[in-house]
């Protein structure tokens, strides 16, 4: 469905592993593009933080039908990516994310299941 998308977002990176990390980021890049090329997702976007104090360092956002993202996020190839990313920056976290369709969708099902709960009085 339009608008299933797969957030990933990581922290600071691991000091004395700088060179490591953007040999691993490169790596990364390489493989969402392969993902890309193949049609296994739609497009991904990758987005690195201004200093700003906060645990976010950057993000790249994976585009995609949600069951060909769930493929890729449950596949070896993407776990392994994941885990070598964990070695060189904290916080490494992989998130489900809906925004157009997907989002009306999801906010039809909690609209549904907000009918049938007591209000706060």
């Amino acid at each position: 469905m339009a608008g299933d998308a797969l957030f990933v977002g990581w922290g600071q990176v691991v000091r004395g592993r700088e060179q490591l990390a953007l040999q691993v980021f490169q790596e990364t890049i390489a493989y969402y593009s392969k993902l890309q090329e193949d049609g296994e997702i739609a497009s991904f976007d990758a987005f690195l933080l201004a200093p700003h104090g906060g645990d976010l360092a950057g993000f790249l956002i994976m585009h995609g039908d949600l069951s060909a993202l769930d493929t890729v996020r449950s596949s070896a190839e993407f776990l392994h990516v994941v885990a070598r990313a964990g070695a060189v920056v904290d916080k490494v976290g992989v998130v489900t994310a809906h925004t157009g369709e997907a989002l009306a969708r999801v906010m039809g099902i909690y609209g549904e299941v907000s009918q049938g709960l007591p209000q706060a009085t």
